[in-house]
């Protein structure tokens, strides 16, 4: 194995998430669903979102909370009611212990510290569908979403075991690039879902993955990318036509720094590759 090879090992293992975070994460994350567990009636309450399928990227902000309101409960109201009652209500109660808790889109986000391992938690109320998954509320347009992110977290599961163990990794390099980019594609799930349809196993060296992905979701960020879950929509409506230009850009910018790396490497100059890596990666990449 080469130089890169040893240094995209290291990106991997820095991309993980150390015991020291999880352990911060849970003490965090716990201390906020007993708190809402003993102040409303649930029927449960789980973490989602990337944290849970391991997709994070580091820092550690937007952990996700689903906090599911017992339809039999006392809070049982809110799902006939407009979307922003149930996260106003649920903004009033966290600030009774978090004061700097805000209401931001469908979730209110706890905010610790930009320098923190774990800077923010998102709680997100949702309520149970019939049918499987949850409803969540989407104050912007005024109704509630379908979803279901279990679901989401066994296609993550299955996906991997498909690649070897190599899906999850690759997906946090992709996100990571995202990030050093200052996050073009949003939300960054978007990457995920894209990552789902077009990584096929068995995956190569990460460096060529790499390429070949940046490339095809430059081309084909404007398609629809629906829920992977088959519930909620199109992933991709966040970004208009404008930031979906924007962001297909900073993808082929990245995808010519990507390849000009693989080339050099190829050529056997591996300091000049690392040095072309370390613009799309960071202070995450490090030497071997």
């Amino acid at each position: 194995m080469g130089y890169i090879d040893d240094a995209f090992i290291k990106l991997k293992h820095n991309l993980e998430i150390t015991q020291t975070e999880q352990d911060l994460a849970k003490a965090r994350h716990e201390a906020i669903r007993d708190f809402v567990r003993s102040h409303w009636d649930l029927a449960d309450d789980f973490l989602t979102g990337s944290y849970r399928r391991d997709t994070k990227t580091k820092k550690l902000k937007d952990i996700d909370i689903f906090v599911v309101i017992d339809t039999n409960g006392s809070q049982a109201g809110f799902r006939d009611q407009a979307p922003i009652r149930v996260i106003n209500a649920l903004e009033t109660l966290l600030r009774q212990k978090w004061s700097a808790a805000v209401r931001d889109g469908m979730a209110v986000v706890i905010p610790y510290g930009s320098d923190d391992e774990v800077m923010s938690i998102d709680v997100v109320p949702a309520f149970k569908r019939d049918d499987g998954g949850y409803y969540i509320p989407n104050p912007t347009a005024g109704d509630w979403i379908a979803t279901n992110p279990k679901r989401h977290h066994e296609l993550s599961i299955a996906k991997n075991a498909d690649c070897d163990g190599k899906y999850v990794p690759f997906v946090k390099m992709v996100k990571g690039i995202n990030r050093e980019l200052g996050e073009p594609v949003s939300p960054s799930f978007l990457l995920e879902v894209m990552a789902q349809s077009l990584v096929k196993p068995p995956i190569g060296r990460y460096q060529d993955e790499i390429v070949l992905f940046l490339a095809t979701a430059a081309e084909r960020i404007s398609d629809e990318w629906p829920d992977p879950a088959g519930l909620g929509g199109d992933v991709n409506t966040v970004m208009n036509a404008t930031q979906k230009l924007t962001a297909a850009n900073a993808l082929n910018q990245a995808r010519a720094i990507a390849e000009r790396a693989v080339d050099l490497e190829d050529e056997g100059q591996e300091r000049a590759a690392y040095d072309e890596w370390k613009h799309l990666f960071g202070n995450r990449m490090t030497r071997p």
